[in-house]
C-alpha cells in the first residue's frame, strides 16, 4: 500500500523504523484517552470495525498504480468522526497489516513507511479538528466545509509523505518528481469523494440516533 517496494532502498530504510516508532507512540495515547472516556470494550469493537473498514479500503474498492505509488479510497477522515482517532488509529494499522502478511508479501518490509504516512496525516487532522470544529458542536452537525477541511488534512498529508518517502528514496530526478506529480494530482481526486461520503454517513448517524453506543465516539453526538 502507498510506497512500492524498491522505492527506498534496504540501506536507507531505517528511518521509516523510526518514524513508525514516533506515530506508534502518539497512537498509544489516543488509544489510552479512548479507553478512558468509554472503556476497553468499546476501542476494541470500534478497532474492529475501523480495521474491516481499511481492509475494504486496500483490497475491495478499485485502487490504481499511479506515478510513485498506488491510489486508494481511505476515509480516513471518515473512520476518524465516527470511530475517533484511537480506533481509527488501530484500524490504519491492522488493515495495513493484514494486507502485507496475506494479500502483498512484499510490502511488509515498506510497513514503516506506508504506517507512518497513513497515521501522522490521522493526527494531524485530529488537531485540526479542535481549530475547524467549535467546541459545542457534536459531529452529525458538521457543514461541508469543515468535513471539507478535514479530508484535505488528512488526504493532502498522505500526499505529502508519499512524496517525502519517493524524495528521500530517489532524490530530484524530473522522472521522479513528474511521477510524484502524477500521484499527488490523481490522489487529490479523493478529495472529492471524501467529504461527500462523511456528510452521508454523518446524517445516516444522526438519523438512527445512536448517542451512548459503544460503537462509535461519544463526540459524534455529543459536543465537548
Amino acid at each position: 500500500m502507498h510506497i512500492e517496494p524498491g522505492l527506498v532502498s534496504e540501506a536507507k530504510i531505517a528511518l521509516s523504523y523510526a518514524t513508525a516508532a514516533a506515530a506508534g507512540g502518539v497512537a498509544l495515547y489516543h488509544i489510552a484517552r479512548a479507553t478512558k472516556e468509554q472503556g476497553l470494550t468499546s476501542v476494541a469493537l470500534r478497532s474492529l470495525i475501523a480495521t474491516a473498514g481499511v481492509f475494504c479500503f486496500f483490497e475491495v474498492l478499485p485502487h490504481f498504480p499511479i506515478g510513485v505509488s498506488e491510489v486508494h479510497l481511505i476515509l480516513g477522515s471518515t473512520l476518524f468522526l465516527i470511530l475517533g482517532a484511537g480506533p481509527a488509529a488501530i484500524g490504519l494499522a491492522m488493515g495495513l497489516l493484514i494486507q502485507g502478511l496475506f494479500f502483498a508479501p512484499s510490502d511488509l518490509p515498506q510497513y514503516g513507511m506506508n504506517v507512518t504516512t497513513l497515521l501522522v496525516p490521522l493526527f494531524a487532522l485530529y488537531e485540526v479538528s479542535k481549530r475547524v470544529i467549535a467546541p459545542g458542536t457534536a459531529y452529525v452537525d458538521l457543514q461541508y466545509r469543515q468535513v471539507l477541511a478535514l479530508s484535505l488534512v488528512y488526504q493532502g498529508g498522505v500526499v505529502t509523505w508519499v512524496a517525502f518517502w519517493a524524495l528521500y528514496g530517489q532524490g530530484f530526478a524530473a522522472a521522479n518528481l513528474a511521477a510524484i506529480g502524477t500521484f499527488g494530482v490523481a490522489y487529490m481526486a479523493v478529495v472529492l469523494i471524501e467529504p461527500l461520503v462523511d456528510l452521508a454517513v454523518l446524517a445516516a448517524a444522526k438519523a438512527i440516533r445512536a448517542s451512548g453506543s459503544v460503537l462509535v465516539t461519544p463526540r459524534l453526538y455529543t459536543a465537548a
